[in-house]
């Protein structure tokens, strides 16, 4: 909103007005605001929620300093919320089709998880929101998602190509600037076509209707749309996975935004997509602002949320955290990367799949169950080795940089 008044400011010539044209210095303050309104509003809202006894009810499952957390106010998801959207409806450009996409998915999968939390806190029933309820209300983000991204004329692509590349039906050449690139010259085409970026390969460009077939893009969706439903559920089912420690999905989902951010902006600037030969996606600088919010909002939390926590996010931020994560990925055409960047949210799901799956087929083979790990998810099973909830944190932590800097180096290692 802040957008539109000082943008009419500078066309009056208003001192200082024209710093809102600046994708950075709306980043910046947009970082600053979610920080604020979650560090200062959110001693607030953890006050309200523990007046209002909206407290975690822990089963005793032996693991060390577990009982201590009973009590410990929930649903603080809605300050990560707050933090989030606030800065955004103030710093981005609200008509973006970007800007509304994620919006849109972050209000959609936050409603979601304030409904099982609510039922859990206030309807005292431990089992929260039916999952078929969750994986309908997953489906119906992952399902409008899609649709958005894949029929909106306003979601193209610039791609370099060779100077003497055939144009498609969909296709048209763009003047950004011809560089030469050694003897070969080449040149820029706009395309909508449903392009993403392949990791660690050279020509690292695939399209989803290559795989049905379908060069005029009447079918594509039949396949794409599916994916995208598939990774917000994969996605946000993994952050609900590891929010199970003191910040461990917290600061998780703030190592994961930064590594988007850079992603966001590379992808989203000319020059920048130019010399890494990266796709260009105009339009799309609006999600800087946006993933800065988010990670202030993360970090912010984490302020309250480290060991030893005095709130919870609750299924209220850890859905929409991690169905965030997976259509901001989708948006910038780098949801391949999602197994690398999201490596901690992945074998925190598969943890869980294989102690659960081996557990029924041993039972069914020898007649008792065996288990992979003393406990899942993975990060139960270091405090049952003994860890202490900090260190595991922290190593997971590590983990994380460390996949995220693969994955920025992706950009330039094919």
């Amino acid at each position: 909103m802040l957008y539109y008044l000082f943008d009419y400011l500078d066309k009056l010539n208003f001192p200082g007005a024209g710093l809102f044209q600046f994708i950075s210095f709306r980043a910046a303050m947009a970082l600053i605001t979610s920080l604020i309104v979650s560090i200062f509003f959110g001693k607030k809202i953890i006050n309200l929620l523990r007046k209002q006894q909206i407290g975690e009810t822990v089963r005793d499952l032996g693991l060390a300093g577990q009982i201590e957390k009973s009590g410990t106010p929930t649903m603080g998801g809605i300050i990560i919320l707050s933090a989030i959207l606030i800065p955004t409806l103030l710093f981005a450009k609200l008509h973006n089709i970007y800007v509304i996409t994620m919006l849109l998915a972050t209000v959609w999968l936050g409603v979601i998880g304030f409904l099982d939390d609510y039922i859990k806190v206030f309807k005292k029933n431990k089992e929260g929101l039916a999952g078929k309820s969750k994986v309908v209300g997953q489906i119906g983000v992952g399902l409008i998602v899609g649709c958005i991204l894949y029929f909106s004329n306003d979601v193209t692509v610039h791609k370099r190509v060779p100077a003497d590349y055939k144009l498609q039906a969909e296709e048209e050449f763009v003047t950004h600037q011809h560089l030469n690139d050694g003897d070969v010259e080449y040149k820029w085409i706009k395309t909508d076509d449903m392009t993403t970026t392949i990791p660690f390969i050279k020509g690292n460009e695939f399209n989803y209707n290559w795989l049905i077939g379908d060069s005029n893009k009447s079918y594509g969706w039949m396949l794409f749309i599916p994916i995208v439903i598939f990774i917000v559920i994969a996605v946000s089912n993994g952050a609900n996975m590891t929010d199970g420690l003191d910040g461990l999905a917290t600061g998780s989902s703030a190592i994961i935004g930064l590594a988007l951010a850079i992603l966001a902006y590379v992808s989203s600037n000319a020059r920048f997509a130019d010399y890494l030969n990266v796709m260009y996606i105009p339009l799309a600088e609006e999600l800087v602002i946006f993933i800065a919010a988010f990670v202030g909002a993360c970090i912010g939390f984490m302020w309250y949320n480290s060991f030893p926590a005095q709130v919870f996010m609750g299924d209220t931020g850890s859905l929409a955290l991690g169905g965030i994560i997976a259509v901001f990925a989708i948006s910038i055409r780098k949801e391949l990367l999602i197994p690398v960047l999201c490596g901690i949210f992945l074998i925190e799901n598969l943890s869980v799949i294989l102690q659960v799956g081996y557990f029924k087929y041993s039972k069914r083979r020898f007649g008792e169950g065996k288990r992979i790990f003393l406990m899942a998810p993975l990060h139960h099973h270091y405090q049952k080795k003994g860890l202490h909830e900090a260190k595991i944190v922290s190593r997971f932590w590590i983990v994380g940089v460390l996949l995220a800097v693969v994955t920025i180096v992706t950009l330039k290692m094919r």
